[in-house]
């Protein structure tokens, strides 16, 4: 079994890479799509709100987003709760599907969390920041979500050093395809 790892900064790529690599070759674990869930869980919507002192649970969402736009520090918080949880559905993944050939992960986080040891490849899915920006923003993200969140991540120089290939996705499907096919045919 070979476990691969995708990452990348925020709205770099990654889900796409990653429906690209794993398509016909293994599942694939996502960390977004594991948080999502969890804000559909009634223990864990507790616990934001306690911590977070949470008025309006309407919107656990954008009150989250609000206290964070308010206080940087809150990320640190909210990822302490996170983060956990997601290791464990991570591991978990991992067991279930012990038996397949490749194994796909795509988290955010991935080289920020020191989680680089669980995996035999690393792919970092690398564009500019401008372009980084007009994509999170066409997803009805702020700009200062963005700053914030992107200033809370480690510099693609520091990410591509600490991975094992390094894919810049500021043109299109059919190159980030290309790279990424080129890549795989490395552990075939």
């Amino acid at each position: 079994m070979i476990k691969i790892g995708i990452t990348g900064s925020l709205a770099s790529g990654k889900t796409s890479a990653c429906k690209i690599l794993s398509h016909k070759k293994g599942p694939v674990f996502n960390a977004d799509k594991v948080v999502e869930k969890l804000y559909n869980n009634k223990i864990f919507k507790q616990q934001l709100i306690k911590k977070f002192k949470i008025v309006n649970k309407n919107n656990l969402k954008k009150s989250i987003r609000d206290k964070i736009s308010k206080n940087d520090n809150n990320i640190k918080i909210l990822e302490k709760i996170i983060h956990p949880m997601v290791r464990k559905e991570m591991k978990k993944f991992s067991f279930i599907n012990k038996n397949k050939k490749n194994l796909f992960y795509e988290i955010p986080l991935l080289i920020e969390n020191k989680l680089l040891n669980y995996f035999d490849v690393i792919i970092f899915i690398k564009a500019k920041k401008k372009i980084r920006l007009k994509r999170f923003k066409a997803k009805g993200g702020s700009k200062n979500l963005f700053n914030l969140l992107n200033n809370n991540q480690l510099s693609d120089q520091k990410k591509a050093k600490l991975s094992d290939h390094v894919i810049v996705n500021e043109k299109n499907l059919h190159i980030l395809k290309k790279n990424l096919i080129s890549i795989m045919k490395l552990y075939e």
